[in-house]
C-alpha cells in the first residue's frame, strides 16, 4: 500500500487537480487541463483576452525573478536512516513521490519485521529439534509443587497479556475505522462543495450567454469565451467528482479490508490464548502441540503487523506536520507544490481581475438599454417604441471602478443586490400588442430580462471569491487546518492503541508457547502416584521374599532332624 491515511485520504482528492483532462485541443492542438484551469495555472480561461495589463502590473505579488527557495516538510521527522541510500539519512523531507522517502518510512517498522524474522527461524528450529532429537522442554525439579505453581502463575499472567492486548486492537482498530471514515466523510464533502460550487457557476455562465434586454446582447467575443469557459469547468467538475467517487471507494475498501484483518487477528489469538491455556492446565500434550504450531506462525503474524501500523503511525504523523507546514508557507516550493499548484498573488489578482470586467459587461449591456431605450421617448413606430412614460428609471451601480477596484455605489444608482425590487416599481402594464397602458419605463418581458443579467452579475460577484480560494488554496489550506486540528491527532492516537494490543499480544503468546510445553509435560497425578508406590511394593516384596526363606529355611531342618533320627534307628537296632 504505497499511500495511505491522510495522504491517501486528501491528497488523493487534492492531487487530481494535477491529473490531464482530455477535454478537446487548444487552436494551437495541445491538450488542455480543466483542472489545472480552478487552480489558476490556465486563469478562467480566455477570458484573460481582456483583461488590462496596467491593473495585473498593479498587483502586488511575490518577485517572479526572485531566487525560489524550497521548502523542506516535516524535515526533522523524516530525518531517518534510508534502506536504499546504504542507511545514509534522508533529508529531502515529506515527499510522497520520492521512493526515498518511502524507504525511510519503512525503515521504522524493520524492528517488527527482524522480531518476526528471528521468531519464525529460531522457535521453527526449537520445535524441529524438539520433534526430531527428542529434546524435551520440561521444568526443572519436575516433582516439585512450587516449581509447577510458579509455571501456573506465569501461564495466567500472559494469557491475561495476550487477552488485554486482544482488547486493546479491538477498541483500537474500532476507533482508528471511525476515525479514518470521518477524515474521509470531510475530505469528500469538501470536494463535494468544490464540485457544487463549480457547476454553480457554470450554470450561471450559460444563462449569462442568453443574456439579452430588447435585443441587446452581451459582445459576441464575451459569449464565446463563457462557452470555452464553461466547457473547462463542466469538464473540471466532472473529473473532481470522478476522482473523488473513485478514490473514496478504494480507501473504503482498503480500510475494511484493515478492519477484518485486525477482527481476525484479535479473535484467533484470543482463542488460541484460552485455549492452550486449557489444554496445558488439563495436560493435553499431544493436542497442545497443534496450537503451539498455529501461535508460532500468528506471532510472526502479529510482529510483521506490528511493523506495518508503526510505518502507518509514522506516515500520519509525517503527513500531518507537512500539512501543518505547508498551511504557514502555501506558496513556498515544496513537495505538495506538484500537487497542489497554488498561484502566487498576481496570478489570483489576474482572476479576480477577469471576473470583474465580466460583470462590468453585463452591467454596460443593462445600463446600455436603460440609458438608450427605457429612458427615451422613442417615436411611435420606432423598434424600441412602447409607451415609455414615468419617472425615470435609475441605472445599474458598476460595482468596479476604472481600475477594476471597488466602489460606492451613486445616490441615483442601484446595486446588484436590489435592482430587481427597485425596478419592479418602473415596470407598467400592457396590452395584448405589447404596448404600456399605464406609466412605466419598462414592460414586464424586458423586466425578466433585466432581472436576469443581474442576476447573473450577482452569481459571478459571489462565486468569484470561492474560486478564487481554489485557485490561490485558501480552500485547501482551511481543509488542511481542519484535518490537522481536529483529525490527526485522535488518529495517531488510536494507531498507538493499536500497535500496543499488537505488541502485548505478540509478546504475550510468545510466552505462553513455551509455557505451554513446560506445564504440559509436568508430572500428573498418576505418575506422581507411580512414584511413590514404587518404594511400597519393593519393601512388600523384600519382606515376601524373607519370609519364603524363612519357611523353606525351617522345612529344611525339619527334614535333616528325621533323617538324623532315622539314622540314629537304624544303627541302634543294629547293634541289638
Amino acid at each position: 500500500m504505497r499511500r495511505f491515511l491522510i495522504a491517501f485520504l486528501v491528497l488523493s482528492w487534492a492531487s487530481s487537480s494535477s491529473i490531464a483532462v482530455d477535454t478537446g485541443s487548444t487552436p494551437h492542438g495541445l491538450a488542455k487541463d480543466p483542472l489545472k484551469f480552478i487552480l489558476g495555472q490556465e486563469n478562467l480561461g480566455p477570458w484573460r483576452n481582456g483583461v488590462s495589463e496596467d491593473a495585473i502590473a498593479e498587483a502586488p505579488g511575490p518577485e517572479l525573478s526572485g531566487p525560489h527557495s524550497t521548502l523542506v516538510l516535516a524535515g526533522n521527522r523524516t530525518n531517518r536512516p534510508d534502506i536504499l541510500s546504504g542507511f545514509k539519512h534522508y533529508r529531502d523531507g515529506w515527499d510522497i513521490s520520492n521512493r526515498h522517502y518511502w524507504a525511510s518510512v519503512g525503515f521504522t517498522g524493520a524492528f517488527g519485521f527482524v522480531l518476526a524474522i528471528l521468531w519464525f527461524v529460531f522457535f521453527g528450529l526449537a520445535l524441529l529439534v524438539h520433534h526430531c532429537c527428542g529434546w524435551q522442554m520440561t521444568i526443572k525439579d519436575r516433582g516439585s509443587p512450587n516449581s509447577q505453581r510458579i509455571c501456573l502463575i506465569m501461564l495466567l499472567l500472559f494469557t491475561s497479556a495476550a487477552a488485554i492486548g486482544c482488547i486493546l486492537l479491538s477498541v483500537g482498530q474500532d476507533e482508528f475505522h471511525g476515525e479514518v471514515f470521518s477524515t474521509l466523510k470531510y475530505v469528500v464533502n469538501q470536494s463535494d462543495y468544490t464540485v457544487q460550487t463549480l457547476r454553480n457557476v457554470t450554470e450561471y455562465l450559460s444563462l449569462a450567454k442568453n443574456i439579452s434586454v430588447a435585443q441587446v446582447f452581451l459582445p459576441s467575443n464575451v459569449m464565446s469565451d463563457i462557452d470555452r469557459l464553461n466547457q473547462d469547468l463542466n469538464a473540471a467538475a466532472d473529473t473532481l467528482a470522478e476522482k473523488t467517487s473513485k478514490n473514496s471507494g478504494k480507501i473504503r475498501r482498503v480500510f475494511n479490508a484493515v478492519r477484518s484483518t485486525l477482527i481476525t487477528v484479535a479473535a484467533v489469538m484470543l482463542l488460541l490464548s484460552l485455549i492452550g491455556l486449557l489444554l496445558s492446565v488439563l495436560g493435553h500434550r499431544h493436542a497442545i502441540y497443534l496450537f503451539v504450531i498455529s501461535g508460532w506462525l500468528l506471532v510472526a503474524v502479529t510482529f510483521i503487523l506490528c511493523g506495518i501500523f508503526v510505518i502507518f503511525n509514522n506516515a500520519i504523523s509525517d503527513t500531518c506536520m507537512a500539512m501543518e507546514e505547508w498551511v504557514e508557507n502555501p506558496h513556498a516550493e515544496s513537495a505538495l507544490s506538484d500537487i497542489l499548484p497554488c498561484v502566487d498573488q498576481r496570478t489570483t489578482n489576474q482572476t479576480l481581475v477577469q471576473s470583474k470586467q465580466v460583470i462590468t459587461d453585463i452591467v454596460n449591456v443593462v445600463n446600455r438599454f436603460i440609458y438608450t431605450y427605457a429612458n427615451t421617448y422613442p417615436a411611435q413606430g420606432n423598434l424600441y417604441y412602447y409607451n415609455q412614460s414615468g419617472p425615470m428609471m435609475p441605472p445599474l451601480c458598476y460595482p468596479f471602478d476604472s481600475a477594476l477596484k471597488d466602489r460606492q455605489c451613486g445616490s441615483q444608482e442601484v446595486s446588484i443586490a436590489n435592482a430587481s425590487l427597485v425596478w419592479e416599481n418602473y415596470t407598467c402594464q400592457v396590452s395584448a400588442s405589447g404596448i404600456c397602458t399605464t406609466p412605466g419605463r419598462i414592460t414586464p418581458a424586458i423586466y425578466t430580462q433585466l432581472v436576469g443579467a443581474v442576476n447573473e452579475s450577482y452569481a459571478l460577484e459571489h462565486y468569484a471569491p470561492p474560486l478564487l480560494s481554489l485557485q490561490n488554496c485558501d480552500f485547501v489550506r482551511d481543509t488542511f487546518q481542519e484535518i490537522t486540528a481536529i483529525h490527526c491527532p485522535p488518529l495517531e492516537s488510536h494507531l498507538r492503541l493499536v500497535n500496543a494490543g499488537l505488541g502485548l499480544i505478540s509478546i504475550g503468546v510468545m510466552l505462553c508457547l513455551v509455557l505451554w510445553i513446560l506445564y504440559a509435560n509436568r508430572p500428573q497425578r498418576e505418575e506422581v502416584f507411580a512414584k511413590l508406590s514404587l518404594p511400597i511394593k519393593v519393601c512388600r516384596n523384600f519382606k515376601s521374599n524373607t519370609n519364603e526363606t524363612n519357611i523353606n529355611g525351617g522345612n529344611n531342618y525339619n527334614k535333616n532332624d528325621n533323617v538324623r533320627h532315622d539314622t540314629e534307628s537304624h544303627n541302634t537296632s543294629s547293634v541289638f
